[in-house]
């Protein structure tokens, strides 16, 4: 198995030449993965954040695309609900509770950040906004989003328990 890393590609030396085919002698197929794609990837192959900072805001990431957070940008293809009365609202289709489970721990996260670092860790970790736009659209001045971010993401690591 390939990936890339930090713009590297790295290859599984544990593959030996007859693990070659699959299920019913398919080739096993290669993904390139680039660790670089998000923001946060960025920062950590260039040495300025931490792991533990790394896989504090990746595992807020993961809980924020959990708790589906993000807009919706795309049609919802669901089967249309049911209204009771002619013209009446649809009853409100209840969040499964992993779902529910998720945004209790991503409003627990941001809230062990502290006051003023939830807009940096959510335009950087969540939207994926580089850090220039991120201080751009903060008014903060140059590199400043950097620290604060690193601060925002050494007590997430705290509340997550992160090593």
């Amino acid at each position: 198995m390939m990936r890339q890393e930090g713009g590297r590609l790295l290859t599984d030396q544990s593959l030996e030449p007859s693990a070659g085919s699959g299920k019913a002698g398919r080739p096993i197929r290669s993904v390139t993965v680039n660790a670089t794609e998000s923001p946060l990837g960025w920062l950590r192959s260039r040495g300025h954040i931490s792991a533990r900072q790394y896989e504090a805001g990746e595992q807020l990431r993961s809980d924020w695309e959990r708790a589906q957070l993000a807009p919706r940008v795309t049609m919802r293809w669901d089967a249309a609900p049911l209204s009771r009365g002619r013209g009446g609202a649809a009853p409100a289709v209840a969040p499964a509770e992993s779902q529910l489970h998720a945004r209790q721990r991503f409003d627990a996260a941001i809230g062990a950040a502290g006051p003023g670092l939830s807009d940096i860790l959510w335009r950087v970790v969540c939207s994926g906004e580089g850090m220039r736009d991120a201080e751009t659209a903060l008014g903060w001045p140059a590199r400043a989003g950097k620290l604060v971010l690193t601060i925002a993401l050494d007590r997430v690591a705290d509340y997550y328990r992160l090593r």
